[in-house]
């Protein structure tokens, strides 16, 4: 089953990350950032990994910048792991896919 990233909207935010059943990871990210294009293929190939599991979303500060502010995301990337609504880590900056795959598993 492939499960790739999901594009969420701050209207759509609370229902597909909050409250969600399975542990969400948040990807805030925005067109013009490198980083953020950097960590994109290695999300994608992590979603289908962690299919049903973990649901990897991604957010456009540019598009949707009210969950951001709400998080106080300073930077992009910036990543965030849900877990029964509430965030119980997050990671800022681009970084290769086994470090996204050993901070997937430390938080799950």
């Amino acid at each position: 089953m492939n499960m790739a990233t999901v594009h969420v909207n701050d209207a759509e935010f609370d229902a597909e990350v909050r409250q969600a059943e399975t542990a969400v990871i948040v990807d805030f990210w925005a067109e013009w950032c490198g980083p953020c294009k950097q960590i994109g293929p290695a999300l994608e190939e992590l979603s289908d990994e962690y299919a049903g599991k973990i649901k990897i979303v991604k957010v456009n500060v540019d598009e949707n910048p009210e969950q951001a502010a709400q998080l106080g995301v300073r930077g992009i990337p910036a990543l965030f792991m849900f877990k029964g609504g509430e965030v119980v880590s997050n990671r800022m900056g681009a970084a290769p896919k086994a470090a996204l795959k050993s901070w997937i598993d430390e938080s799950i």
